[in-house]
């Protein structure tokens, strides 16, 4: 059974693990999160209650997919939009471990967190792909999402694609 935990001292070294796999792709984690996992999950514990915010951040609940004791992936539901999440970044970003993947986990990880941001009080919930990420794109329709606009990007990166999804 897969279920979304907030990040815990319980799951410490599968998380460790889990972002061992993603070292080849840099782009993946926030380049200001803490290295070590005990500081991480305060940081993110902060985040989730809108303590000790980096400059031009917002409030963000974070949630690890577990199945079987295993950390498959992780999700960050942002509470509100500044102007460059409502262009580019939304309010869903999640990752899943590279051995992983094309399993079905995206597509569940999405799911639940659609259940977290209702819960968070967020009725329309906007979340982005690059358009050259087809199973992104695939995991955001299948979830409901309605296509709003594509959004030209600078320094040759890949647009990115905007839906809203009903919660």
């Amino acid at each position: 059974m897969m279920k979304l935990v907030p990040p815990s001292r319980q799951y410490k070294e599968n998380y460790a693990a889990a972002v061992e796999e993603l070292q080849d792709e840099p782009h993946t984690l926030e380049e200001k999160r803490p290295t070590d996992i005990n500081e991480y999950i305060v940081w993110r514990t902060d985040h989730a209650q809108g303590k000790n915010l980096p400059e031009g951040w917002i409030p963000a609940s974070t949630f690890w997919l577990v199945e079987s004791g295993i950390v498959v992936g992780e999700v960050s539901i942002r509470h509100e939009l500044t102007e460059f999440l409502r262009t580019v970044g939304g309010h869903i970003g999640y990752w899943i471990r590279p051995s992983k993947r094309r399993q079905g986990y995206g597509k569940e990880i999405l799911r639940l967190a659609l259940q977290q941001a209702k819960n968070l009080g967020i009725a329309q919930v906007l979340i982005t792909c690059d358009e050259t990420n087809d199973a992104s794109r695939k995991i955001i329709e299948a979830n409901g999402g309605i296509f709003e606009k594509m959004t030209e990007m600078e320094n040759g990166q890949p647009c990115k694609l905007l839906f809203w999804i009903q919660t």
